[in-house]
């Protein structure tokens, strides 16, 4: 018995076969190549079918899917806001078109869902029954997992943690992705040193070597490591940040693992001790000190394996 796991983004698609004990025997990656709506539900559906007639000794019981999106669970639609047309997508009913097998299963989660269930079956969250997953990159989201089952909430928007209120008093700058990830994102960090680099009018120091429009986050903390004081300035803000977050969370959830991932983490996996550090100053004590912080370690694969995961758990799953 196998499954398929898929993990779709903004750029590529990667699917592979698994076995039951989460080994990889086959994969494939394709690009996008800039394709919208329906082309790239082709996409889906091609890379799907190649594995399996690839691959016809592996008897294929369930696919897994993961979307840089919302999944609608009652509609079995999909809004991925990096892929044109996909703001009400029927991908399940595309993928059982061409199926035309009613046997095997098919499951649709969303990226922060994934990530949750990759750690947990293979990553840092290993056999948790109680985890979450903060995936730090352009944006903020969180997968969280509790008594072994993943919340989605009544419009499948939970983990938009962006969202989450952390500094006072509000401003309108908050308004298109939220406080936390307007301080702690990757565009996050990269706008925050943009607007101290227009405030020091005689700044000199590292960052000073790109036009400030051109400054991205991988250069802030390459700035950090030669010592910048705006550098500086804007990581503790950050690590301050996710300190604050993390500490709601597990007030909230009294995770065993609390998992920092996306290509932030990355970089600020050195970060984790101090965030930790100030999550205690912050979160319920006796929660803080049963949890345990880690960045991903199955980083880069964390949302194919949570494909995988979600087909195997989907295959287990008599309806």
């Amino acid at each position: 018995m196998a499954v398929i796991g898929v993990d779709l983004g903004g750029t590529k698609i990667a699917a592979a076969i698994f076995d039951h004990f989460g080994n990889i025997k086959a994969k494939e990656v394709r690009l996008l190549d800039g394709a919208e709506g329906d082309k790239v539900g082709k996409l889906v559906t091609q890379t799907i079918l190649s594995l399996m007639e690839g691959n016809p000794r592996h008897h294929i019981k369930a696919i897994g899917v993961c979307v840089p999106g919302i999944v609608y669970s009652k509609k079995h639609t999909v809004w991925a806001p990096n892929i044109p047309g996909w703001t009400n997508y029927p991908l399940k009913k595309r993928i059982e078109s061409v199926l035309q097998n009613p046997k095997i299963k098919i499951a649709i989660e969303s990226d922060r869902t994934c990530y949750v269930l990759g750690e947990v079956w293979k990553g840092g969250a290993k056999g948790c029954q109680n985890a979450i997953y903060l995936a730090v990159g352009t944006g903020i989201g969180g997968g969280i997992l509790i008594d072994g089952r993943v919340l989605h909430g009544h419009s499948d928007i939970v983990g938009a943690t962006g969202w989450m209120a952390l500094q006072n008093p509000y401003h309108e700058d908050f308004i298109p992705c939220g406080c936390f990830e307007h301080y702690a994102s990757g565009s996050g960090i990269a706008l925050q040193a943009r607007k101290a680099l227009r405030c020091e009018k005689n700044y000199t120091g590292v960052l000073s070597a790109k036009p400030i429009e051109e400054i991205s986050s991988p250069d802030v903390f390459a700035a950090y490591e030669e010592g910048d004081l705006i550098a500086r300035k804007v990581l503790d803000k950050a690590i301050e940040m996710w300190g604050m977050g993390a500490a709601n969370l597990v007030s909230l959830f009294n995770p065993e693992k609390f998992i920092f991932g996306g290509g932030v983490f990355g970089p600020a996996a050195k970060f984790i001790p101090r965030i930790y550090d100030e999550a205690c100053k912050w979160g319920q004590p006796i929660s803080m000190k049963q949890v345990k912080f880690s960045a991903s370690k199955v980083d880069g694969e964390a949302a194919l394996y949570g494909a995988g995961y979600l087909a195997i758990r989907e295959s287990m799953y008599e309806k």
